[in-house]
């Protein structure tokens, strides 16, 4: 017969001696599995006399209830000490400052558009609004387009199906319609957010968004516009000259800045002109009023009589400018950024880069952040 205090010596020596929960299960199974130390004794007791199994029985019974518990202690030892070597791991400096949240940021072309509103607000002007989606009047026919001009075609507009009345709506090409639409004296019930026709004299600018068949490095089938209109009586280009260098002046904070106008022409406007800025091209960043380049900057002139007469204005009464920028192209000159594709491309990091912080200090030029 086997001694069980030997056995007994044996097994606590070999559970002692576990360091893990795993070595641990590995010597539970060599004592108390199915082959186990302890489980042949209990085997031997079936092949023995009755007296003798009640002699050992009973010891060999106490000897697996004292196993157990031994193994049930250890065990709970071994994950105590697994628990704080874990803990001690894992710990947090509870005194240390949390890590930076991400803030968002305020896209370049909204800081653009809110910086021209500022500065056309100051010198007097209103802000009007209009629909995405145009009818041809209003997008065309009233601003004096010819019926077979290439801006009504295919490749330069996107053109809706037919509706119901065999109309075809257009994507706006321009936010000029709003021109239109505001000086158009009409009870037409519109909704509030759409330019109503109202009395000359009229100073308003028109921002949104506009639509053209046209993509590459600076242009985007998407892009934003705003163009001004100035009607009132004896208005003449030396007014529009004004406007357009206290405004250049302003939003890229310079008071050395001298223009010059190019003759042009657009179908709603005449006289048209281009209207240029001198620059300096030579390094990576245009630099505007200095340098001897020239850079065409916005489209402007007088307001077609057409278009006055399809608004019901007399021209021999009233006269007025126009001129229209291209929102992101501004934002690309000061700000610095090469792609006007980038500026839709719903990249977080080319945000983080070019955004601006909803909390700055505000612009001295401008007021805003």
């Amino acid at each position: 017969m086997t001694d069980l205090s030997k056995l007994e010596s044996a097994n606590t020596a070999i559970i002692g001696s576990a360091t893990t929960v795993a070595d641990l299960e590995t010597a539970r199974i060599e004592i108390l599995g199915k082959s186990g130390n302890v489980t042949l004794q209990l085997k031997t007791l079936g092949s023995m006399s009755d007296q003798e199994r009640r002699e050992r029985g009973p010891l060999v019974n106490q000897l697996r209830d004292r196993m157990i518990e031994y193994i049930a202690r250890r065990k709970a030892e071994l994950e105590a000490a697994e628990l704080d070597t874990k803990l001690a791991a894992e710990r947090v400096d509870l005194t240390l400052p949390p890590p930076p949240e991400r803030r968002g940021r305020v896209h370049p072309t909204m800081q653009v558009l809110d910086e021209m509103i500022a500065i056309f607000a100051e010198m007097g002007f209103g802000l009007a609004e209009g629909p995405d989606i145009e009818d041809d009047f209003h997008n065309f026919t009233a601003l004096n387009f010819p019926p077979k001009h290439p801006a009504r075609e295919m490749h330069d507009t996107f053109w809706l199906p037919q509706d119901a009345h065999g109309e075809r709506k257009v994507l706006r090409t321009h936010t000029s319609p709003v021109q239109i639409r505001t000086m158009q004296r009409t009870n037409e019930k519109l909704p509030g957010w759409i330019a109503n026709g109202q009395e000359p004299p009229i100073r308003v600018i028109v921002p949104g968004r506009t639509y053209r068949s046209d993509s590459d490095a600076t242009h985007t089938p998407m892009f934003h516009q705003m163009e001004g209109l100035v009607i009132d009586k004896a208005i003449h280009m030396g007014h529009l000259k004004w406007t357009l260098d206290t405004f250049i002046g302003r939003f890229f904070e310079t008071p050395l800045v001298e223009t010059r106008f190019r003759p042009h022409h657009f179908p709603f406007t005449e006289p048209s002109a281009e209207m240029d800025v001198r620059c300096d091209r030579s390094g990576g960043d245009v630099k505007i009023g200095q340098g001897d380049d020239w850079m065409e900057i916005v489209g402007c002139g007088m307001v077609h009589p057409n278009v006055l007469r399809n608004c019901g204005l007399d021209p021999d009464v009233w006269q007025g400018f126009a001129f229209g920028f291209g929102i992101d192209r501004l934002g690309m000159l000061k700000y610095g950024m090469p792609d006007l594709r980038d500026m839709f491309a719903s990249d977080v990091r080319w945000l983080e880069h070019y955004g601006f912080s909803a909390f700055a200090a505000p612009n001295p030029a401008t007021g805003l952040s």
